[in-house]
């Protein structure tokens, strides 16, 4: 969403102090440090920001859940002696206002160590500014939009990394855009598209970054337009796919507009497949249309998790933690980035004689960049850029009302 871009989220770190010179907050009783159980010491918090209402809400509530067991777990194995893990959770609403809000309130807590999140790249950027004046460390599990990394001219070859704070599990729109294009044009043999994006910066970057490659590839852009977020009307958009002879719609977007956009589509007759990026791939997308959208596409980051053999036993711990919500399209890299704090957070101890140094944030950032470990969604690293090293990619697709995989890849650029 991944999010993209979309879609994210935040992990609050809180750190009791071993010592004094240790920045955190000491747990007295040697309790478990909240809900997450664990033994004592040192309480660490990780929190996430994510959009945990609003029309986003199944996305957020997954990503919050699955950073939380991976707290649970470290607690559980002692992943960190003496360092409890907890988890606090901020509501974004998809709203940038508000995660910069969220943002500032972390940074204020001397106990935050780490972040996991946001969703939404937009909202991400008006976050990384805040996070890197505290040098406190940033992974998001949905976030695609490609600048964040690398810098608002990537797209002329200009890699600069704006913030050395700023770390995703997330695979970009560069990979995701081109990716889809290869599909439709390749796989599904469709050469007229008709594209549409929600003006955001997920849904805008990662349409444009489609039309680049589906033109470079032989195949035709009939025609584009605009939609804007949370309306429900999209008949003028329908009547202009049907008219232009478009083959297909490609949608930058999330999948509340997507949704609606591919049932009015559909509704003047043009039985074409609506494709889109991991902002569209949710069951909400597919409930939202009341026409039968079978034949609709989607990219989303990593392998399908159901089929990993290294997520096995994050789902199985997931379904026995009794969570409301499911884990969703990022619950397995929303583990990924908790984790990759724990990991980090237990690197500075280790190298720091047990014990918390008073540059813990520096510290836990600089880690963060050397962290390498086998996830639930495969390998775990960060290149130069703190983008992750997984270019795995899966294309869904509507049947019998269920997305379905139908081609997994790594994507070479």
């Amino acid at each position: 969403m991944r999010h993209r871009s979309l879609l994210i989220l935040t992990s609050v770190l809180t750190t009791g102090a071993l010592t004094l010179t240790a920045c955190g907050s000491r747990d007295d009783k040697g309790g478990s440090g909240g809900e997450n159980g664990g033994g004592g010491g040192t309480t660490v918090v990780i929190g996430v920001d994510a959009p945990l209402t609003g029309s986003l809400s199944a996305l957020g509530q997954g990503i919050k859940n699955s950073v939380d067991l991976a707290a649970k777990t470290a607690n559980k194995n002692n992943e960190v002696p003496g360092i409890t893990f907890k988890v606090e959770a901020l509501d974004d609403q998809a709203v940038p206002a508000s995660g910069q809000a969220n943002a500032t309130k972390l940074v204020g807590n001397k106990d935050v160590l780490g972040v996991v999140g946001p969703l939404n790249s937009g909202v991400s950027q008006q976050m990384q500014g805040v996070f890197a004046a505290a040098k406190l460390a940033q992974v998001s599990p949905a976030n695609t939009n490609p600048a964040l990394s690398q810098g608002d001219n990537w797209g002329k070859g200009e890699l600069k990394r704006p913030f050395d704070t700023y770390f995703r599990t997330a695979a970009t729109d560069v990979v995701q855009g081109k990716f889809a294009a290869q599909y439709l044009f390749k796989d599904a043999g469709k050469k007229k598209v008709y594209v549409v994006d929600d003006k955001q910066t997920y849904g805008a970057g990662l349409a444009a970054i489609f039309s680049d490659e589906f033109k470079r590839l032989g195949g035709q852009v009939v025609g584009t337009d605009h939609v804007t977020v949370k309306e429900t009307d999209f008949s003028a958009t329908a009547d202009k796919v049907k008219s232009s002879g478009a083959d297909s719609v490609y949608f930058g977007g999330q999948y509340p507009e997507g949704g609606l956009l591919s049932d009015q589509i559909k509704k003047t007759g043009a039985k074409i497949p609506v494709m889109g990026g991991d902002g569209i791939y949710d069951p909400a997308f597919i409930s939202a249309s009341a026409e039968a959208n079978d034949g609709d596409l989607a990219t989303s980051i990593g392998y399908p998790v159901e089929k990993l053999d290294t997520a096995k036993k994050f789902i199985a711990d997931y379904n026995a933690g009794g969570y409301k919500d499911p884990y969703a399209a990022y619950g397995g890299y929303s583990y990924d980035a908790g984790w990759a704090v724990v990991q980090a957070v237990k690197a500075v101890v280790n190298a720091n004689g047990g014990k918390l140094p008073t540059d813990a944030r520096a510290k836990v950032t600089e880690a963060l960049g050397k962290v390498s470990f086998d996830g639930v969604t495969g390998k775990v690293s960060f290149d130069e850029y703190g983008d992750t090293t997984n270019k795995q990619l899966t294309v869904y697709k509507v049947e019998g009302g269920k997305w379905i995989d139908v081609k997994s890849d790594t994507f070479n650029q």
